[in-house]
């Protein structure tokens, strides 16, 4: 299994936008053949911080993955909308 974390943090001004781009991604992704889980998740700190934590059967599902329609539309708002560059980190589990 692949698990994967990414923090976003997110401009003030993009947040609600921002909102509801994750809310399309997220059920896209969770419809995904090799998807486990993927979840968003705020900062108690921070609103404009987020954590996505997914978690995936192989490679091969992240790969696909990561052509998908849905979330290349949220890769291209996201470079509009953060604040400081996506903080991403993948695991074996």
């Amino acid at each position: 299994m692949i698990a994967i974390e990414a923090k976003l943090e997110v401009q003030s001004a993009k947040r609600a936008e921002f909102l509801e781009a994750t809310k399309a991604l997220v059920e896209g992704s969770r419809l995904e053949a090799g998807n486990v889980s993927y979840d968003l998740f705020q900062s108690t700190e921070d609103e404009n911080v987020f954590m996505m934590i997914e978690k995936w059967e192989d490679q091969a599902a992240v790969e696909t993955h990561n052509t998908s329609a849905h979330f290349g539309q949220f890769v291209a708002f996201a470079q509009t909308a953060l604040a400081k560059p996506l903080d991403v980190q993948t695991f074996t589990v």
